[in-house]
Formats: structure tokens, C-alpha cells, sequence
């Protein structure tokens, strides 16, 4: 503890001073005005004087010492306080960040759990990390390992809370460094990192990337992903940021992996497991809704049905596996030549397929299935070692010119296609 130097004794020592000086002075006076043989007795009393001031002296100087050493003692004490304080400060500050970090993660975990399709928890997941990580530079990235080809997928991008298109979408060198050693990844400056090629990622790449922070999506140590966030800037992201994203990614791992099993388990229950088809109780729910917006849009809409001729005689020569194999032939060539966007292809019932062409007339509706019907008939189908001829016959009707309501559409179709296997099959017939 600091001690204040004791003001008494120098009190003391200037009283004795001025104890000693004053009867000298008077004894000055006396003998300059009675008496001046008492000068060499006022000399000796000042040689005697001398060493009480000597030491007077040096005791003044030994106190000053002391107060000097004193008042460095306590700047440096103030100084090591001042440091302290500015670490709880710092301290504080941290945790005061941590706290709105870890509010804002219960946010996105909450938001995570109200999501069902993976869709719809890629786009909010990645919203929620831009702005997490100080909105304005910062992309968010998820990529999503395919089980076919354990290759990356990109599934959804954003920046500046818009979706932005990323050309690599197999991942880049970094994407491809996480997959590989299954570890978090944090670069200041990519371009200091000896690690990585970065002439490689400029041929895929033209989006400028220079720090980043990337962390495998991990499930029952099985990889299904990687979540990243990059930045144009340097020295964007730090350790700390690295820790939360590596939190956001165990959590993310899990939700993702719901997502697609939840994705899964409506695809099955809207799809057909044989064909891949789109069921017709699908098909239903949809054509009310498609018919309503060419209505307000006065548009048409063009619907197919198709009916494989002959089925029967497969099951029945080559037996009901090979009716099945029938089916998948037709129904790959089905989805292969109406595989334009917004296309509803479904399986109607047994044999028979169904297609909703939206904005398509009568004319382009037609050419299409005058040429599904030609390809099905060049494409022969082997089975059991015998090259075996497969034709369909066509039904074609268009809203709002040959029905107005879904339920007289689908009859007129219907109809018409019965019409074209009393032709003689193999063919097309159109209202």
C-alpha cells in the first residue's frame, strides 16, 4: 500500500532551523550595535549552526527521494489498474456480444424448427447468417452433398439479402479442402494461404472472394454438407465468428437432414414409386389451381392423356415384371420429351399418363404429341432377349377452346383418346 510521507518531521526539522537562525540573528544585531568582539563567538555559533543544516539538507533530500519513488510507485500502480479495468471492459463487452449472438442464434433455431422442406430452411438459414455476420459484404453459402455422385450440390446463395447466382456450383477449392479433411475452415486473406490454388478458383470463380469462414455440416460423422461465409474485404471474419458458425453448423446439420428426409416422405406421397410420375390425387389439387390462372390470364392450357396399347399383352406373354419394365420405359420417355418448366406429368391410373402443358395451344400441344407418339415406336424395348415394338394413343384437349371446367377437359380428353384406339392406335386425335 502507498505511504504518504510523513509531513510532521519536516515540520520538525524547518522549527529547529528557524529555532537556531533566529537567536543567531539576534545576536547579528547585538554585536553590530553594542558589542563587536563577539564576532568570533557568532562566527562559532554558525560553524556549530552548519551541521544541523548538513543534515537538514540531507534528510530534505532523502524525503524528496522518497516522495519521488512514492509517485512513481503509484503511477504504476494506476497504470496496472487502468489496464485491468480496460480488460473487465473488454470482458464485458465480449460478453455483452455473446449475448446478443447467442439471442440471435435461439432466433434462427426457432425459425429452423417452423421450417419443413429443405428449401424453405436453406433460404432462411442463409438470410439469418448474412445478417448475423453484419449484413452488407458478407455471402452466405450451403452446398449439400448428393448421395448419387458424393458430389456437392449448391442449394441456395445469398447477399445482401438477395439470392445470388455462384457459377462454381460444385464448390470451389475451399468447398472441395472441407469435404476432404472434414475440418472448419477461417482465411483472413485467402491469397496468403499457401494451401490453395488460387489460380483454379479464378478460372471458376469470377466473384472476388478474401476471407471466408466455412464448416462441414456434420451428421452421426457422416458428412452431408458445407456452410459457408465469404467476404471481398480481408480480415472480415475472426476467430470468435468461427466458434458461432461452427454452433450454427451442428445445429444446421441436423434441421438440413430433417428437411430432405421431410422432402422425401412428401415426395413419396405425391409421386409414383414405379414410374417417378406425379400421382393423380396430385394432379387433381393442381389442375384447379392451373386452370384458374389461365383463366384470369386468358391463356390456353393444353392436357394430354396417354394410353400404352396393348398392355395386357405384355403382362400376359412375358409376365407382370415386364409390364412394370413397359411402364418405366414409357414413363422415362415421357418425362424426357415434356421436360419443359412447369410441365405437370402424372400417372393417371394403370397404364394410362396424363399432362398439363400451362401457356401451350392446341398447335404446339399437338406437335409435341405427335412426337411422343413417334418416339415411343422407334424406341423398342428388350424383353426377355426379344426386341419388342411399344406404341401409346393420345388424347388432346385445350382450355379454355375445348372445355371450360377441369372435369370437362379431362372427359373430352379421355374421350378423344378412345377415339384414337378405334382409329387404329398409335396416334394422336385432337378436338
Amino acid at each position: 500500500m502507498i505511504q504518504k510521507p510523513k509531513q510532521r518531521s519536516f515540520k520538525y526539522y524547518v522549527f529547529l532551523v528557524v529555532s537556531l537562525l533566529l537567536p543567531l540573528a539576534g545576536f547579528f544585531v547585538y554585536a553590530v550595535r553594542y558589542q563587536t568582539e563577539l564576532f568570533p563567538l557568532l562566527m562559532l555559533a554558525l560553524l556549530v549552526n552548519i551541521f544541523p543544516l548538513i543534515i537538514f539538507y540531507r534528510r530534505l533530500k532523502q524525503k524528496r527521494s522518497e516522495v519521488k519513488l512514492q509517485k512513481e510507485e503509484f503511477f504504476e500502480k494506476s497504470n496496472l489498474l487502468e489496464s485491468e479495468l480496460d480488460k473487465e471492459n473488454h470482458l464485458i463487452g465480449s460478453f455483452r456480444r455473446k449475448i446478443v449472438m447467442y439471442a440471435k442464434l435461439k432466433s434462427l433455431v426457432e425459425k429452423l424448427s417452423l421450417c419443413l422442406s429443405l428449401e424453405d430452411s436453406a433460404h432462411m438459414l442463409c438470410g439469418e447468417l448474412c445478417q448475423l455476420f453484419e449484413p452488407g459484404d458478407a455471402t452466405a453459402i450451403l452446398y449439400l452433398l448428393q448421395a448419387q455422385t458424393a458430389e456437392l450440390r449448391i442449394v441456395y446463395a445469398e447477399h445482401n439479402r438477395r439470392p445470388i447466382n455462384i457459377k462454381s456450383k460444385r464448390g470451389d477449392v475451399f468447398d472441395q479442402w472441407i469435404v476432404k479433411h472434414l475440418q472448419a475452415l477461417h482465411l483472413e486473406d485467402v491469397k496468403n494461404d499457401f494451401r490453395f490454388d488460387l489460380n483454379k478458383m479464378k478460372d471458376a470463380e469470377a466473384r472476388p472472394v478474401r476471407s471466408l469462414l466455412s464448416v462441414p455440416l456434420i451428421v452421426q460423422k457422416k458428412v452431408i454438407g458445407v456452410l459457408r461465409v465469404d467476404s471481398a474485404r480481408p480480415s472480415r471474419f475472426h476467430k470468435e465468428d468461427l466458434r458461432f458458425l461452427r454452433v450454427i453448423g451442428d445445429v444446421a446439420a441436423v434441421a438440413l437432414e430433417n428437411a430432405q428426409m421431410y422432402d422425401k416422405v412428401e415426395d413419396m406421397a405425391i409421386r409414383d414409386s414405379l414410374t417417378g410420375l406425379y400421382l393423380r390425387r396430385y394432379m387433381n389439387e393442381r389442375f384447379q389451381e392451373e386452370l384458374g390462372r389461365h383463366l384470369r390470364k386468358n391463356s390456353p392450357m393444353a392436357f394430354i392423356m396417354i394410353d400404352l396399347d396393348h398392355f395386357k399383352h405384355y403382362n400376359d406373354t412375358f409376365g407382370h415384371s415386364a409390364g412394370d419394365l413397359v411402364l418405366k420405359h414409357v414413363a422415362m420417355l415421357f418425362k424426357e420429351h415434356f421436360a419443359a418448366p412447369g410441365n405437370l406429368l402424372c400417372r393417371y391410373g394403370g397404364e394410362e399418363f396424363c399432362a398439363l402443358l400451362p401457356d401451350c395451344g392446341k398447335a404446339a400441344a399437338l406437335a409435341l404429341a405427335e412426337g411422343f407418339v413417334r418416339r415411343v415406336a422407334e424406341a423398342d424395348i428388350i424383353l426377355r432377349r426379344t426386341r419388342t415394338p411399344v406404341t401409346v394413343s393420345v388424347g388432346l384437349a385445350v382450355f379454355p377452346l375445348d372445355a371450360r371446367t377441369k372435369d370437362e377437359l379431362i372427359q373430352k380428353a379421355d374421350e378423344l383418346l378412345y377415339a384414337a384406339k378405334r382409329n387404329g392406335r398409335n396416334q394422336v386425335c385432337a378436338a
